[in-house]
């Protein structure tokens, strides 16, 4: 059975992804403050990794115990990410990094580590975001930081590809958050703004990585894949 790593899976998208992958994958999930337990009382065959993937050497450790206890690795879901509003007057950049330690230097890490450990076929597919190309007002380091995420995307994939690695995002726009809702006015201008008329379900980012993740995406690398149900087109 293939292995599927997802980091910050303990709630959202994240947990969204897991309960999906799990159906026929080995799931290893990370997490940092969120109780991984309503997930893994639902799917008690994942194991969880406490790690905070700000930290230098997180990475290497979560791709070291997700291999001692499956073995291998096929997928790579980085999914964890901060999302920390910044003023653009801000003097103390400590929320500017974090940003994109975790968006950003994170998932370079964790590919890093993996790499020894991934074959042909394998497939790392970075949650990104609309705000990459559509800024989010006081979020300009966050909305930077995806655009990072995106580039580094298309330059993996530029150079695993000889090695039959497949590196492409997913790009929400604006989803449900089961956990933590928005105010319903604010989904209601989500909604206005969205061709679908509607936000966008954990499920509906969980399906575009399973379809990334599969041998239907085979000859699929390098792209952003936008799930957004068309929002401000």
């Amino acid at each position: 059975m293939r292995v599927a790593l997802i980091t910050g899976a303990a709630r959202g998208l994240g947990r969204a992804i897991a309960q999906d992958l799990a159906t026929d994958h080995h799931v290893a999930i990370t997490y940092n403050t969120t109780d991984p337990g309503p997930l893994l009382k639902e799917r008690p065959d994942v194991f969880p990794i406490k790690a905070d993937l700000a930290g230098a050497a997180a990475a290497a450790d979560v791709i070291t115990r997700t291999i001692t206890t499956f073995g291998r690795l096929d997928v790579l879901v980085n999914n964890a990410g901060a999302i920390v509003p910044t003023a653009h007057d801000a003097t103390d950049f400590a929320d500017h990094k974090l940003n994109f330690d975790v968006n950003v230097i994170a998932p370079m890490a964790l590919l890093s580590a993996a790499l020894p450990y991934l074959n042909p076929s394998a497939s790392v597919i970075n949650i990104s975001s609309t705000n990459a190309v559509l800024p989010a007002m006081g979020a300009s380091a966050y909305s930077a930081s995806k655009a990072a995420l995106n580039t580094w995307t298309r330059g993996m994939a530029k150079e695993l590809g000889p090695r039959g690695i497949r590196v492409n995002a997913v790009a929400p726009g604006a989803t449900e958050r089961p956990e933590n809702p928005r105010p319903e006015e604010l989904i209601e201008k989500f909604v206005e703004m969205t061709a679908l008329g509607r936000i966008g379900q954990p499920e509906d980012i969980a399906a575009a990585v399973r379809f990334l993740a599969s041998d239907a995406a085979s000859f699929i690398t390098g792209e952003i894949l936008n799930v957004n149900g068309g929002y401000r087109l």
